[in-house]
């Protein structure tokens, strides 16, 4: 895939972030008093596997003027290695704006995790594109590549305009359009008609959509295997016709992937991945991963995908980085992977995890 070359930033995420809690020792929340914070959105967990190995990355969200929340999410932003760009608007009074929160434990062996999104408030709700100077980033200081999550697209109408806003920005100045689906049936529950338009819209533009066989089938109405089915090795063969139908559907995209997952249980799940790429189909077969805590794991699978195509690697060795980051974030309590450097991502994909002195 041709990128852009005179680009100040790889990559640039839109998105409304918040923080995760999560109790010590996979312990469950309702029995937990002592808890780890981070801040997480989709979005910025994609982009982490690129700022941790130097990529120029940028981040467009709302704050919330003073809010102490604000501030942790961008001193966490900052460590991460990225710039950010958004307003930050007044919180009204004690109901007013703030940032999402997410409570969610690892679970434990048969104790699957449980996840409790709280987003009342949620100042990423209001995003706009007229609050962004978006022909100065992707005209004047010029973006390689824009990555969008259906996560944000469907928070609200306002953030499904910014997100068909932004992608098609981003076309109209060379940037290369990625989209991972993630649907969410909690967002689309009633705006099933709206929101499948404005993804519609956001696909036409894609160069690189990404998402689970329950993504593409929810949100695109491109029929697929089984959602959450089992013995996915056997149906590789039903995953490479749904992308030959979304393919048919979205010729602008060059990359169309999906990651595969079965749950042995909280700690040990079967990872797997296929990206559809200059016309040839790249497949990793499911292998055995060790989790430490689930959530993210996806988000660093296609973070190393964007990775390597912004190196300008072949598809194949693209999809081995992806599958690698993405069971690299399932090794850390944090929602993203952070590569120390490409040598121990590839030590994972050949699964080796010997000390290294």
């Amino acid at each position: 895939m041709k990128l852009r070359e005179d680009a100040r930033w790889s990559i640039v995420v839109p998105t409304s972030i918040g923080v995760r809690i999560t109790p010590e020792n996979r312990q469950p929340v309702h029995t937990t008093d002592r808890f780890f914070m981070h801040a997480t959105s989709a979005e910025t967990n994609v982009a982490s596997v690129s700022s941790y190995l130097g990529e120029p990355t940028k981040v467009l969200t709302n704050f919330v003027e003073g809010s102490p929340i604000s501030a942790f999410i961008q001193a966490d932003l900052r460590k991460r290695g990225m710039a950010f760009e958004g307003p930050s608007l007044p919180q009204g009074d004690a109901w007013g704006y703030r940032h999402q929160f997410n409570v969610a434990d690892s679970g434990f062996g048969g104790r699957g995790p449980r996840v409790w999104n709280d987003r009342a408030g949620e100042v990423g709700l209001d995003l706009d594109a007229a609050d962004f100077d978006l022909d100065r980033m992707f005209k004047d200081e010029g973006v390689k590549m824009v990555h969008l999550s259906g996560l944000v697209a469907a928070l609200s109408p306002k953030t499904s305009k910014f997100c068909v806003e932004i992608a098609k920005k981003a076309k109209e100045h060379g940037t290369a359009v990625s989209f991972d689906l993630n649907y969410r049936a909690s967002f689309w529950k009633g705006r099933e008609e709206e929101l499948s338009a404005a993804f519609h819209a956001i696909a036409e533009q894609c160069d690189i959509l990404y998402g689970n066989e329950e993504d593409f089938q929810l949100c695109l109405g491109i029929k697929g295997p089984e959602a959450g089915g089992k013995d996915i090795d056997e149906e590789i063969d039903q995953f490479k016709q749904m992308i030959g139908r979304i393919q048919e559907a979205y010729p602008k995209a060059q990359y169309i992937g999906t990651s595969l997952r079965e749950v042995v249980s909280a700690n040990h799940h079967r990872w797997g991945m296929i990206l559809w790429g200059e016309g040839e189909f790249n497949v990793a077969h499911l292998r055995d991963i060790d989790v430490l805590d689930r959530i993210g794991g996806g988000d660093g699978s296609i973070g190393g995908v964007l990775y390597g195509i912004l190196q300008g690697w072949e598809p194949e060795k693209c999809m081995q980085f992806g599958w690698a980051t993405g069971a690299l974030a399932a090794t850390s309590i944090t929602d993203f992977g952070a590569p120390a450097d490409e040598e121990q991502v590839w030590a994972i994909w050949s699964g080796n995890a010997r000390v290294k002195r």
